[in-house]
């Protein structure tokens, strides 16, 4: 079983609520998770034959949270060829702004542009429809963790 490493942007909590939620479960499946803390990012490079999910909430104009905005940058700048990186997004946001789950969509994009390769769909979470976001990212992550050794 591949070891999972969960990462979260958050501005006021919400996404790293949910990102301690999916650890527990995925840790109930009986598979390795490695939750990091924004400090502990500095020059993290994810490594091929672990997979990758990031948990992020969107702030200001579509921004990536301030919490992992230097990790961001730092892959972004870097450009580490990552073609058999295999990961996930959620994105947290609200559908009353332009903007809704920017932040999540940039790490989708960043990841693909530099090849990894996304299993299954990046899941959107409105804080508009939802009160328990950890409730929808549990159900997303039941299919998700079942595509990962596909």
């Amino acid at each position: 079983m591949k070891k999972v490493n969960l990462i979260f942007g958050t501005v006021y909590g919400n996404a790293q609520f949910v990102a301690e939620s999916l650890r527990d479960d995925i840790q109930a499946k009986g598979r390795e998770v490695k939750l990091f803390q924004s400090d502990e990012l500095t020059d993290f490079i994810p490594p091929q034959d672990e997979v990758l999910l990031i948990v992020c909430s969107t702030t200001g104009q579509g921004d990536v949270p301030d919490d992992i905005l230097p990790w961001f940058e730092m892959l972004k700048s870097k450009g580490p060829y990552l073609q058999h990186l295999k990961y996930g997004v959620i994105g947290l946001g609200d559908t009353s702004y332009d903007t809704f789950c920017r932040a999540g969509i940039q790490f989708d994009e960043l990841l693909t542009e530099l090849g990894a390769q996304r299993i299954g769909e990046v899941l959107k979470i409105d804080a508009c429809e939802t009160m328990e976001p950890e409730a929808d990212a549990k159900v997303w992550l039941e299919i998700w963790n079942q595509q990962i050794e596909r």
